[in-house]
């Protein structure tokens, strides 16, 4: 049963990581509109690779610190205040997010595997969000530190990364191609955040 906690947890964790339009999203929507679908997820693999790498590191630090549950309580206070403030400015002050897809970059198609490694290891991101993610379920009872666990985990998150991936070269190409991409992505981040935050002030609020 733990098994399949954390294979969900890594899996959506890792799916709704990755719904924002970013770097790494952006440009493989890009990709698949000037090369095509093939060179374009495999990019995509090359992304995951470093996602389940970012994870893995990520989790293995989260286990050290939730032996630590003096650290884990500040963290959880620190995070709460993030995701309030983040919430307030997706939903008040950011901008419209429906913007031009980033201008191409000239790599060769037996490069872009590489490409997808490299761009995926300048975004940082995953580090601190797997930290918080795991450490939060975990207090739950949701989610295990163990071995296996955690290469379900690093497994699920992979996976989740490159379904979304696919979803932005398959449907997101279709529609930029149409300049029919008219939702603003600020609101649904907003939305995850007050979600997040919604979660830990429950934590929280437990350990009163």
């Amino acid at each position: 049963m733990q098994l399949i906690s954390n294979f969900v947890i890594g899996f959506l964790a890792a799916l709704i990581g990755v719904i924002p339009p970013g770097l790494l999203n952006m440009t493989a929507a890009k990709i698949s509109m000037k090369q095509g679908r093939k060179v374009a997820i495999l990019f995509s693999a090359g992304v995951c690779v470093t996602v389940c790498l970012q994870t893995f590191l990520a989790l293995i630090f989260a286990r050290y610190i939730d032996k630590h549950p003096e650290v884990v309580d500040i963290l959880q206070k620190v995070a709460l205040g993030i995701f309030l403030c983040l919430t307030l400015y997706f939903f008040l002050i950011a901008k419209d997010t429906r913007r031009e897809v980033p201008k191409e970059m000239e790599h060769s198609k037996t490069n872009r595997f590489f490409y997808g490694i490299f761009l995926g290891a300048i975004n940082l991101l995953p580090l601190p969000y797997w930290v918080y993610i795991s450490i939060t379920f975990a207090a739950f009872g949701w989610f295990s530190f163990e071995q296996l666990e955690l290469w379900i985990t690093v497994f699920a998150s992979g996976l989740g990364t490159f379904v979304m991936l696919l979803l932005y070269i398959w449907f997101f190409r279709n529609r930029m191609e149409n300049n029919t991409l008219h939702f603003n992505m600020n609101y649904v981040i907003g939305i995850i955040t007050a979600i997040i935050s919604v979660i830990t002030f429950f934590k929280i609020f437990q350990n009163i």
